[in-house]
């Protein structure tokens, strides 16, 4: 039996598990916070001390957890921004993930290159606020001294993979990674440097990228350190999806992704084409508004929990009376509406009720996010089984609704930590391949997650009419918003 370690740092936290090399299971598990810091309003910062990352790897680590591992995979936050100079020390504080100063820059980006036609063929989709091309743009603009010292470009899973291998001279990435920077193609497998130029005002070092199986190095202590990748690659690495499975993620906003064989170009920007931690491609709709809608319903109807709203939603009909929430509250990405307002419609004397509000508040956000998968459909791509996540894929309501709406069997995994295990499952991989043990072209079989399996069975025409309901209401409200 081998061990093998899956490190996931995401913005707030770092989370290690230990896993057996042949099955997956958990042997041990490990967790430590990032150094609290704060913005004067108490949110959470832009730039962040890289360093804070390796402290709270070493908290994590602490105790012996890492004894007898034999290889680790690094998992963290995508799009956070590492600028190194020419003696590998960071000119200026890491750009976190969620950044979004840059959108001004994303627009500038798009002109500068000729539309959003010509950045969809460039590297697969449209230039976002938080992605490393836009906050290159945005350090040329507002920071041009600290632009024109960076000299090596990384991402956090590359800076910590390169701080475990000692800061070696070679720098890697993996394809999952550079999928999201804006230079890297997933479709053509190659950077465009002149994207780099572009944005920054000069050329920098880019790192290495790696194939899903091979390793990055190994550290002097004989631990060999798996090429790494973006958290929602780790994920869907971590849930085992494969062709014909999507994802959809209830945070605040919403997003669907899917396994599928080739690269999308989207011109449109609702699909960012991402590359996975298998050799496939991860196409991504994400919506601006999922359990905030909830929250918003919560706080209209002065319940004091999710938990009650759900309650009180189950005491109405699919349908909602007649009720339909468009629950565009943040304006949208998709359809892109971006200073749109929600719509409640369909209010007549018999629907003015606190459960029919509530169920409307469900059936809004799942099918907005139902819409987001038939986007990805309209492309071609297989969507038969619908794994959901969030801890609002919990309540009753979601579950009672959601299957139909989406038109597929829905999976509600077990709460676990599935970037980290991702993550040692790609550790797993490199290991066996540079062992001879595993098919460099195979990952790992490993035990699938515990799910609540929900199916769409006879409800599936009633849900087709309660979605039916939202579009016509959409379409009235906002006419062609998806051939834009």
């Amino acid at each position: 039996m081998g061990i093998v370690a899956g490190l996931d740092s995401s913005p707030d936290f770092t989370r290690i598990v230990v896993c057996d090399t042949d099955t997956g299971a958990v042997l041990r598990q490990g967790y430590a916070p990032h150094p609290v810091e704060t913005t004067e309003g108490g949110g959470r910062p832009s730039d962040v001390d890289p360093q804070a990352w390796l402290l709270s790897l070493g908290e994590a680590a602490g105790g012996g957890l890492l004894e007898g591992v034999q290889a680790i995979g690094v998992s963290a936050q995508q799009n956070a921004l590492v600028p190194l100079d020419t003696q590998g020390n960071t000119v200026r504080p890491a750009m976190v993930g969620g950044d979004k100063r840059a959108q001004v820059a994303a627009a500038d980006l798009v002109d500068a290159l000729g539309g959003r036609e010509a950045w969809a063929q460039a590297v697969g989709h449209v230039p976002q606020a938080a992605q490393p091309v836009t906050k290159l743009r945005w350090l040329n603009k507002t920071e041009p001294d600290a632009a024109l010292r960076t000299a090596v470009l990384l991402q956090a899973h590359d800076w910590l993979v390169w701080q475990l291998l000692g800061r070696p001279m070679r720098r890697t990435t993996d394809r999952g990674g550079a999928s999201g920077t804006g230079y890297w193609s997933a479709a053509t497998g190659g950077y465009r440097p002149d994207l780099v130029e572009l944005a920054l005002g000069h050329q920098a070092t880019l790192p290495e990228v790696l194939g899903p199986s091979e390793a990055a190095g190994t550290t002097p202590e004989g631990l060999l350190i798996s090429a790494g990748t973006g958290e929602t690659m780790a994920a869907a690495f971590g849930l085992g999806i494969g062709l014909g499975d999507a994802v959809v993620s209830l945070g605040a906003s919403g997003s669907v992704m899917a396994v599928h064989p080739e690269a999308l170009v989207d011109s449109t920007g609702m699909i960012t084409s991402l590359a996975d931690a298998t050799g496939m491609h991860l196409p991504v709709v994400t919506t601006l508004n999922a359990v905030r809608t909830l929250r918003g319903a919560v706080e209209l109807l002065g319940l004091p929990d999710l938990e009650s709203l759900s309650d009180l939603a189950m005491k109405s009909t699919p349908g909602s009376h007649g009720l339909v929430l468009l629950p565009y509250l943040e304006g949208e990405r998709t359809p892109n509406l971006p200073h749109t307002a929600g719509t409640l419609a369909g209010l007549r004397r018999e629907s003015m009720r606190p459960e029919h509000l509530a169920r409307a508040a469900f059936e809004g956000m799942l099918c907005g996010l139902a819409d987001a998968l038939d986007v990805l459909r309209g492309r071609g791509v297989d969507v038969r089984r619908v794994f959901l996540l969030g801890a609002a894929a919990e309540l009753p309501a979601v579950q009672a609704v959601a299957p139909a709406l989406f038109g597929a069997q829905v999976v509600v995994p077990q709460p676990a930590d599935y970037a980290a295990l991702g993550a040692a499952r790609q550790a797993a991989w490199a290991l066996g391949a540079s062992q001879g043990t595993l098919d460099p072209q195979l990952p790992p079989v490993w035990q699938g997650a515990v799910a609540q399996i929900l199916e769409p069975g006879e409800e599936l025409a009633v849900g087709q009419a309660v979605r039916q309901q939202y579009v016509s209401v959409r379409e009235q409200t906002h006419p062609g918003a998806f051939r834009a």
